[in-house]
């Protein structure tokens, strides 16, 4: 893939499985990562997984705080003097029905795939704007493309980055910045065992996901880094607003 070797990219819940496997894909392409995420321990490990520490720069960020996300983008735009590529992929849910749900827990769902990708956005976009170009990937999921069961305020988050995706293309298509949205299907991480851990209305969610997958198996961190680097590299210079499925065609949109 071109265009890769020494940019700069921002990854968030890079500590997670996901985000691990992103991490460790873009220092093989020589990029220069600043790798954010609230649990520190996490960036830890991932500092020892990647065994690129010169190209791993570990940060602790609260995604919902706007000024602490300000100040991680200054950060790195006065460290390495820009943020070249955008990975948004921190997020969090418990799976239970809607109706046994409450605006609590409906506002910590949402200030973490919601708007934590809308302050990551408002912070780095100015950069990218003067620097004139920039890729963004936004890590959506299917479940907002086609709902899923015992995850409907999550769903509605992830189907509004979805939207917010295609628009801000929309708005940054003139100065160069691409914006796309990767949505993995369900995949071997700790967030989807938690499902299965959570009594027995997980349980079903996740034993009923497994059988609903085509290619008969869990997706794996590992599948996803790949259609990543590729829309964050020169070679997808000309994609911009799709929406695309890492799932084993558990959904086929054409």
């Amino acid at each position: 893939m071109r265009g890769l070797e020494g940019r700069v990219a921002l990854v968030t819940g890079a500590g997670g499985g996901i985000g691990q496997a992103i991490c460790a894909r873009f220092v093989e392409k020589g990029i220069r990562v600043v790798a954010a995420d609230i649990d520190e321990r996490s960036l830890r490990s991932l500092s020892q997984n990647t065994g690129s520490g010169e190209r791993v720069y570990p940060v602790g960020l609260d995604i919902t705080d706007f000024a602490a996300v300000q100040k991680t983008v200054a950060d790195a735009v006065s460290r390495f003097g820009c943020v070249d590529i955008l990975v948004n992929n921190a997020g969090w849910d418990i799976a239970k029905p809607f109706v046994e749900t409450a605006p609590d827990f409906w506002d910590k769902v949402i200030a973490i795939n919601l708007k934590g990708p809308f302050n990551l956005h408002r912070a780095v976009l100015p950069h990218m704007l003067q620097a004139g170009r920039g890729k963004i990937i936004n890590i959506a999921s299917d479940a907002g493309r086609v709902g899923s069961h015992g995850q409907a305020v999550y769903s509605a988050c992830k189907g509004g980055i979805i939207s917010f995706t295609k628009t801000i293309a929309r708005e940054c298509a003139t100065r160069n910045i691409v914006v796309n949205a990767v949505c993995p299907g369900p995949t071997d991480t700790p967030l989807l065992h938690s499902f299965a851990a959570d009594g027995e209305f997980g349980k079903k969610i996740f034993d009923r996901l497994q059988n609903a997958i085509p290619l008969k198996r869990l997706g794996q961190p590992a599948d996803l880094p790949g259609i990543i680097a590729f829309l964050a590299s020169d070679d997808a210079n000309f994609i911009t607003g799709q929406t695309i499925s890492v799932s084993g065609g558990l959904t086929m949109h054409g």
